[in-house]
């Protein structure tokens, strides 16, 4: 159906929503925050840990690199323990998004096996345009930070 198609900008946005809401809760417990922006670039990773920590690390160090590493790896790893629950709660469609650009190789078999072979297409679909929008809006949020620094005050 069409709502399969619109899947990744479902995830693309409810994924930054989520990177903002995670930021305005550190800062309110952490007085040693990354930036926004660094923080939504991370989170355009979209679970593809390889390449966001590769483009993070060029642009914005070691240290942003590695907690993109973290986070995509951490939402990989619930998405395959959470996935069950995930069914269960909000729908098959939920393991797909949840799983973000890895929906289409290793989430895959979670979302099939709790969601219905029906999901394959879906999930393969959404993984590959998540895969690659990753390196756009990663380069989007640095370029934006890059931007904002060099604002006259």
């Amino acid at each position: 159906p069409a709502r399969s198609l619109l899947l990744p900008l479902v995830t693309i946005v409810g994924s930054l929503i989520g990177g903002l809401l995670a930021w305005v809760l550190l800062s309110w417990f952490h007085t040693s925050v990354p930036e926004l922006t660094d923080t939504l670039a991370v989170t355009s990773g979209f679970g593809y840990y390889s390449l966001s920590s590769v483009l993070l690390d060029e642009q914005r160090g070691p240290m942003v690199a590695t907690i993109a590493l973290a986070a995509n790896l951490l939402r990989e790893l619930l998405t395959l323990l959470t996935a069950p629950m995930l069914r269960k709660w909000f729908g098959p469609y939920a393991i797909i998004s949840s799983g973000g650009a890895t929906s289409m190789d290793t989430t895959l078999p979670v979302a099939v096996r709790y969601g219905g072979s029906r999901y394959a297409p879906v999930s393969v679909y959404h993984g590959f345009v998540l895969t690659v929008a990753v390196p756009f809006i990663v380069s989007f949020f640095i370029t934006l930070h890059s931007w904002l620094l060099n604002l006259p005050a």
